[in-house]
């Protein structure tokens, strides 16, 4: 066993000395596996940001309730005596004396970009003062608050930076309304700051919903009592509603994009990986023929194929983990904590809304985009690995 283990690494150190004798190859390949990281990583920042994005919407402590079969707010249509219902059921929070309960309005209007003029569409929001309370999260920094029954909006800062006439003191019409923006909102790292919020009566008119809401949004007494509340509203016949805890609701809402994203990314990954696996077979090939005296030499002096296969595959490793690196930390500077939207979404790939978001370059990222590169480096040099170790030895040494 140590004979063997001394061989290995002997004729690993040997191929690698070598190694400077071939950079330009050797460059081309780890540009090839660099690019091929790069990109996938991209890919993956963009798919875990939008995704982080909704679940930091969502606390364990909040449902959301729903008419039962649909399965996002835009489609969902509650009347006020169900809202009634809701806060008397068991499980719901106490704030200030009231039952937390905020109902919501949801409408959807066209709006352009600030800097391309193109179109885009955004949420209005309707809710009540209750709303605050259950997400501390959104709170004002600029301006104020709107005032109940008035044309008054508040904007959160990632809508008023992209989109034109949603700044400060700016007047925007929209749903036949000229609304006032009054205010603009930070919402951390939710999804809530791409949305315009306003008065849920306000936003009933404009939306001729007459007296109905689109979902209803209830702080739990603890995380504990949502199967509590949710057996009691959906066991319910008369009420008709499906409940979701919160932070499930919009892990769900992101699914589709998270993983059309990431699908987008792995297939472009795939095809560029084939071409850079390519590249490291000719590199290897190109290795092997121009070794091929040094392998026969090693063979003759009694090194085994395994430790001549070994050297050769390691080389193409060094080479694809070298790629991983420069790749990884090319896309972390320049991903990372990159702000993007989307172009349209609003909780479902059918009807869209912008939502904005943070790319996000995390540890689980880097390992896939550093995994990657060592399958394309095994790959693209198993062969000629293998070639190397079946080299025949009196032929290649015939020319010495």
């Amino acid at each position: 066993m140590g004979k063997v283990l001394r061989e290995l690494l002997a004729a690993c150190r040997l191929n690698l000395s070598s190694l400077g004798a071939r950079r330009g190859g050797a460059a081309i390949t780890v540009s090839g596996f660099a690019a091929v990281v790069g990109i996938l990583i991209a890919a993956l920042a963009v798919a875990t940001g939008f995704r982080g994005a909704f679940e930091h919407a969502g606390s364990p402590d909040v449902a959301i309730v729903l008419n039962s079969g649909v399965n996002t707010e835009v489609y969902s249509s509650l009347s006020a005596d169900q809202v009634h219902a809701i806060a008397q059921a068991p499980g719901v929070a106490r704030i200030g004396g009231k039952p937390a309960v905020a109902p919501e309005v949801m409408a959807s209007f066209d709006v352009r970009y600030a800097v391309s003029g193109t179109r885009a569409t955004i949420v209005f929001r309707g809710v009540t003062p209750m709303a605050f309370r259950i997400h501390p999260a959104v709170h004002i920094v600029r301006g104020r608050m709107f005032r109940p029954g008035l044309d008054e909006i508040v904007v959160g800062e990632g809508a008023a930076a992209r989109f034109h006439g949603l700044t400060l003191g700016s007047q925007v019409t929209q749903g036949g309304r000229r609304w006032s923006v009054v205010g603009i909102f930070d919402a951390g790292d939710t999804l809530y700051g791409s949305e315009v919020w306003t008065d849920a009566h306000v936003l009933q008119d404009v939306a001729h919903s007459g007296n109905k809401y689109s979902a209803d949004i209830v702080k739990l007494a603890s995380p504990q009592a949502f199967d509590t509340f949710e057996h009691a509203l959906e066991s319910n016949p008369q009420l008709s509603v499906s409940v979701w805890q919160e932070r499930a609701y919009y892990a769900r809402q992101s699914r589709r994009i998270a993983q059309f994203i990431t699908w987008i990314g792995g297939a472009v990954a795939l095809l560029m990986g084939i071409g850079a696996i390519f590249g490291a077979l000719n590199t290897m090939y190109s290795a092997v023929a121009a070794r091929t005296r040094e392998i026969a030499t090693l063979r003759a002096l009694g090194f085994g194929r395994g430790a001549v296969l070994a050297s050769v595959l390691a080389e193409s490793l060094l080479l694809g983990l070298a790629g991983a690196a420069i790749g990884s930390t090319l896309a972390y500077f320049g991903f990372n904590n990159l702000h993007a939207s989307t172009v349209n979404y609003n909780g479902s790939i059918d009807t869209a809304t912008q939502v904005a978001f943070t790319l996000a370059v995390t540890p689980a990222v880097l390992m896939i985009g550093a995994a990657w590169a060592v399958a394309m480096g095994f790959v693209g040099g198993l062969f000629p690995a293998i070639r190397a170790a079946r080299l025949p030895v009196a032929t290649a040494l015939r020319d010495i």
